[in-house]
């Protein structure tokens, strides 16, 4: 097992795919409830899963989990790992739902564990790092970003005493508070945290680590968001050839890469080169996630734009309305990136002239993002131009002024 550990923890996950399953077909020799089976599974399951291989992950880290708890019972640490897994393996498919009773699981088992252990033997610190790390995820995940930073805060604090301050752990925490500054418009906040996380991560995992790529990526994405494009094109450049090498041309991580790259070339009018890395990015989270994945919703929504903003209306409106169904099953009604895809389906109806279908829409959209965001947020503020200047063109002047001069 040590060689696939070995390549696991060097991301090449094809040798360490070939290694469990080595592993895996030996350990079918043993008892069909031994719990050395079910580490191998689990293991494969694992690699299977940082693959994108999401249907072949599924039975293998179920059948992990079965084995475990009759085997080691159910309050055991081996079953808290296969039941957070599970969960993990369904959040990266869209598949909330059918994560969060996993994840609730197996916050439960620790803090039941944690109740149990003498206090002159641990300090409980893990249990609060994971309540606090738990929370933050769950709040985070339904769009509720306020609630969710002051969580986010402790996890890093207590991950930071837990880990150190230049584990690849750490880097991951720092990432997660930065993502939730970059979600709230708060980039001066964020740049700090995802230039420490890449460094962190550089050093310790080696400049061609499929983490390095994700950070790259991230702070690609920051700069994007703020206009910078000539300092976002070669961090995407290089996190897309790092995941290409790494994770191979079909992993849901490289459909992410292509789909960030056609955005800055979107942004800056590129569209012969935006299109075929949308498209591409769009197979890809298809093959890899299913059809009704959000990340689906993301690549649909952009390929949509892409349309609208070379006039070609017709090719653009089923690619948005099937954008606004997926997030709406996936992430509930009321979720910031519902809101997005209302916008952006209002902005594609004002601009042919169909006020009366944009209109409730934009409205809706405002409505969600003011809940989620707060009246501060650049969202909010780019709402309300939206709607001021769908007033604005049906000569609603008084109204339109009510929510602020629009930009034109």
């Amino acid at each position: 097992m040590d060689a696939a550990v070995e390549a696991f923890v060097a991301s090449d996950y094809a040798e360490a795919g070939k290694q469990y399953e080595a592993a895996v077909n030996e350990a079918e020799e043993f008892d069909a409830d031994d719990p050395r089976l079910a580490e191998s599974l689990n293991a494969l399951g694992v690699v299977y899963r940082e693959q994108g291989r999401y249907t072949e992950s599924e039975p293998l880290l179920k059948r992990a989990l079965s084995i475990r708890e009759k085997a080691l019972g159910p309050a055991h640490p081996d079953v808290i790992q296969s039941l957070n897994n599970l969960a993990g393996l369904y959040h990266d498919q869209g598949r909330t739902a059918e994560a969060e009773p996993f994840l609730k699981r197996a916050q439960d088992l620790e803090e039941q564990m944690a109740a149990q252990v003498d206090p002159d033997m641990a300090s409980g610190q893990s249990s609060e790092f994971m309540e606090a790390f738990n929370g933050f995820k769950t709040l985070y995940q339904q769009g509720r970003y306020s609630e969710a930073e002051p969580y986010a805060k402790e996890a890093l604090r207590l991950g930071t005493e837990e880990f150190g301050p230049n584990d690849p752990n750490t880097a991951a925490l720092l990432n997660n508070l930065a993502g939730l500054y970059h979600a709230q418009g708060r980039y001066a906040e964020a740049e700090p945290l995802h230039n420490r996380a890449l460094a962190i991560r550089e050093k310790a995992l080696g400049p061609e680590h499929p983490h390095v790529a994700t950070s790259l990526n991230n702070l690609a994405e920051l700069y994007r968001a703020q206009g910078h494009y000539a300092e976002a094109e070669p961090l995407y450049e290089r996190s897309l050839a790092i995941r290409e090498k790494a994770l191979g041309p079909e992993h849901p991580d490289m459909a992410q890469s292509l789909n960030n790259l056609a955005l800055l070339y979107h942004a800056q009018g590129r569209y012969a080169e935006a299109e075929p890395l949308y498209k591409r990015a769009l197979v890809t989270m298809e093959k890899a996630l299913g059809p009704e994945h959000p990340d689906v919703a993301t690549s649909l929504n952009n390929l949509a734009s892409l349309y609208q903003a070379q006039g070609h209306y017709a090719e653009a409106e089923p690619l948005f309305q099937r954008s606004l169904a997926i997030k709406e099953k996936a992430l509930g009604p009321e979720h910031p990136h519902v809101a997005t895809s209302l916008n952006n389906l209002a902005e594609l109806y004002r601009t042919q002239g169909h006020y009366a279908k944009a209109e409730p829409l934009h409205q809706r959209s405002l409505a969600i993002l003011e809940k989620a965001l707060g009246p501060e947020h650049p969202d909010v503020a780019q709402s309300l131009n939206n709607l001021a200047l769908l007033y604005h063109n049906q000569g609603r002047y008084a109204e339109a002024a009510l929510l602020g001069e629009p930009a034109m």
